[in-house]
């Protein structure tokens, strides 16, 4: 693998134009206005599996949308690593932010990433970080240094909760079984300091509404006599919180894992500036559960965020109304041992019952995840941290992400296998925001770096 930097050099333009291509089709799995692109982003990577080098490739049907499949079989002695990824994208919305169309990619310099970052949604998440592995293979293959056997299956449901995949593996365990799992959906600390996510946060995502009169009234006639369901619902919101912001549902913290102060000071050794934290996301202070810093607030600590309200009268101009419906999206990141469905159901218990008698409430689910754990003594995480070492010239640091990804927990319960989470994306990148982007540095080193995991992984497994 001595060739395989000149071999990114060489491939560079070809490497970019792909990606752009593949970022033009918009892959909205959530809104099934886009349906027919994301058929045809599945498509798009079958296809290039099937040109990098894949023997075998095919699009599973599931209840959703498909699941695409490739593999290179070598022996069935060797081991085998099982690449997941997702072909589609979060919404782009809202479009007025963006300073360039979020599916017409474009390469723009910017101050972390001098050599320009591709500007699309779905550059980081995920599909710049999944296609570095279609990359990656179609080297070893052209160089003949592939070591061992690679399955790869990429899904299309990522950002509505992959149900779908729950479906698929819990129905095809033999042919996914695997030695290890291989992901780049997280992100690292910076370009000069690669870490690895040792571990996620589970999700617990529900849908609350609160219903008052049976149709909006007229706030003058009705004012003060009945009761407002916006009113109402933003008082329960902020009651979920106190003074101490810490999370008041009753039985919420049961099971939470509280880390050793050793480990806490592990994970202090991470870089990390707090004002330029607050510089670059332009705000004049940070805000959080008392007694915890903020790289430990987003990562080992639970939490609740209101991700969306709505109610009433939002047009142009004045309507004095009362509503008679008033709604919000409330996510729950869960750290290791908090069940993502018992969380749920504490939350829709205690929203109702907090609820005065002048309104009903309807609380309702709509997907999560368990939160997980890798240990850093496994033979994956060993290679993971020689490729990056021998790729960035220092050593990774083991991270904790608040982000979530469901289906790792599931990987384990089904498959038997750990998985190895190495991520080249940055917090920069703007993931699920407008303006979404994905260095041509950390691309191009993604590509550079895994086919040396799959070096350092065969070598470790056969000593």
């Amino acid at each position: 693998m001595n060739n395989i930097k000149a071999y990114v050099q060489e491939n560079k333009e070809r490497f970019l134009n792909e990606l752009i291509d593949l970022l033009k089709i918009p892959s909205v799995s959530a809104d099934s206005a886009y349906s027919h692109d994301v058929i045809a982003t599945a498509d798009a990577v079958k296809k290039s599996l099937k040109k990098a080098g894949c023997d075998f490739v095919e699009l599973c049907e599931t209840p959703g949308y498909p699941i695409v499949y490739g593999e290179k079989i070598l022996d069935n002695s060797l081991p085998t690593v099982l690449v997941y990824g997702h072909y589609d994208v979060q919404p782009p919305d809202p479009m007025e932010l963006w300073t360039s169309p979020p599916f017409e990619p474009v390469i723009k310099t910017t101050e972390i990433h001098p050599e320009g970052a591709i500007f699309a949604r779905g550059a980081c998440d995920d599909k710049g970080q999944m296609y570095m592995h279609v990359k990656a293979f179609e080297y070893m293959i052209a160089n003949d240094c592939l070591p061992c056997n690679v399955k790869f299956m990429i899904e299309g449901e990522e950002e509505v909760g992959s149900k779908s995949l729950s479906w698929f593996v819990e129905r095809n365990q033999e042919k996914l079984a695997n030695d290890v799992i291989l992901i780049s959906d997280t992100g690292m600390i910076s370009n000069q300091q690669p870490s690895i996510t040792t571990g996620l946060r589970g999700l617990s995502y529900v849908e609350v509404e609160v219903t008052g009169p049976n149709r909006d009234l007229h706030s003058g006639l009705y004012g003060g006599a009945v009761a407002n369901p916006i009113n109402v619902l933003t008082k329960m919101i902020a009651s979920l919180h106190d003074e101490n912001n810490h999370i008041t549902i009753p039985g919420f913290y049961d099971n939470v894992e509280e880390l050793s102060l050793e480990e806490r000071a592990e994970m202090a050794k991470a870089p990390f500036s707090l004002e330029n934290y607050k510089k670059a996301l332009d705000i004049e202070d940070i805000y959080g559960e008392k007694g915890y810093t903020t790289n430990e607030r987003n990562s080992i600590r639970p939490t609740l965020d209101v991700n969306g309200i709505w109610g009433g009268y939002t047009g142009e101009g004045a309507k004095t109304v009362i509503a008679s419906k008033a709604f919000a999206k409330i996510s729950m990141r869960l750290v290791p041992n908090q069940d993502w469905e018992v969380i749920t159901e504490l939350f829709k218990n205690h929203f109702e019952n907090i609820a005065p008698k002048s309104v009903k409430v309807k609380v309702t689910p709509h997907h999560g995840g368990q939160g997980y754990v890798t240990p850093i003594d496994s033979i994956g995480y060993q290679a993971a941290n020689k490729a990056y070492t021998e790729t960035f010239g220092v050593p990774a640091i083991p991270v904790r992400s608040g982000g979530s990804i469901p289906i790792v927990s599931l990987f384990e319960k089904e498959l038997k296998s750990k998985t190895i989470l190495m991520g080249f994306g940055l917090d920069s990148d703007a993931i699920h925001s407008p303006n979404e982007h994905f260095g041509v540095f950390n691309y191009l080193k993604g590509i550079e770096t895994i086919p040396l995991f799959y070096k350092y992984f065969v070598e470790l497994s056969t000593q």
